[in-house]
């Protein structure tokens, strides 16, 4: 938003929007109605378009108008959030975030985002929990976690999340298998011998949308092998109970190797998941940082600075 707007002016603005009446808004603001109206008509001759339309009925928002309006509502909250947290930190008053985590989400991921949220809440606590994704849900709803890094897909209408990860997915196989010596694996090859599955009952929709997938490229899976863990899963396939699916990041046992799917670009995607009732001060500005970084790539852990207590959250390559 171009620097000729001063905050002042995105006040002015919204209850001008609210009101959609000059005089209200004044009255809310406790500005004189004459000065209110000069200062919006300075302000709209400035930008060159008219932010709202007057006639006998009332005020009314332009198509562009609907849009300065839109970034005021949200440069408005997004300060009062600000401005409550940070005051909330300068008095020892954030409370600790307790977060859950899936164990099939990656290590380095879970700790970036710790390093993040130091940066972010300086000297503020985190509380860690690990679980299924259906318990994590849960808690989540009975408010004992605050939020939760879990893989997606997220079901629902309560949940806020924002993607913060995504992985290729391979198959993980035994270093001696003959499917090993190949740089990709066709998918008829894996008929049948896709056997090792995380639980279903752990991810429903996940298990679900897998099914799904590996039908549309005609993969039979003999699902015959359920895991509890990445652990588990990689025991099983170095015990030689069948073929799995597996985020290319995952740090594999000796004996063990990943190759990807010819033609195919699965993901592992991974988000930041509250309840939208969730009340921890933390939540609203930390999704908004999470948002800014957007297309879904995994967090680096950022570096520190002397002297600086802004989050500085990168992306990897």
């Amino acid at each position: 938003m171009s620097v000729l707007i001063e905050f002042r002016h995105l006040k002015y603005i919204l209850a001008v929007a609210e009101t959609g009446n000059f005089t209200r808004a004044a009255e809310r603001l406790f500005l004189a109605q004459p000065s209110l109206s000069a200062q919006i008509k300075d302000l709209e001759d400035t930008l060159g378009f008219p932010i709202f339309l007057r006639d006998r009925t009332g005020v009314y928002c332009t198509p562009a108008g609907e849009m300065i309006v839109s970034y005021a509502e949200s440069a408005l909250a997004e300060q009062t959030e600000t401005v409550k947290a940070a005051r909330a930190i300068y008095r020892g008053e954030i409370p600790i975030l307790r977060l859950g985590f899936s164990c099939f989400v990656q290590p380095e991921l879970l700790q970036s985002f710790r390093d993040a949220y130091a940066r972010l809440f300086p000297d503020c606590q985190m509380q860690l929990s690990s679980g299924n994704h259906s318990h994590i849900l849960h808690r989540l709803e009975e408010k004992s976690l605050d939020g939760a890094l879990l893989p997606m897909p997220i079901t629902g209408d309560d949940w806020v999340f924002e993607q913060i990860a995504c992985s290729p997915l391979v198959v993980c196989m035994r270093t001696d298998d003959p499917l090993a010596e190949e740089i990709e694996i066709q998918p008829a090859e894996l008929t049948e011998r896709l056997t090792i599955f995380r639980d279903p009952e752990m991810h429903p929709a996940a298990h679900a949308r897998l099914m799904n997938m590996l039908s549309e490229v005609k993969i039979l899976p003999k699902v015959s092998s359920l895991a509890a863990t990445p652990a588990d899963i990689q025991f099983m396939v170095q015990a030689g109970c069948g073929l799995a699916l597996m985020d290319q990041r995952t740090v594999l046992y000796p004996g063990l190797t990943g190759r990807p799917i010819a033609g195919i670009r699965w993901t592992v995607d991974t988000a930041f998941v509250h309840h939208n009732n969730a009340e921890h001060l933390a939540l609203p500005i930390l999704v908004r940082y999470l948002r800014k970084l957007g297309n879904g790539k995994p967090l680096k852990r950022p570096a520190r600075r002397k002297h600086v207590k802004g989050l500085q959250l990168e992306l990897l390559a």
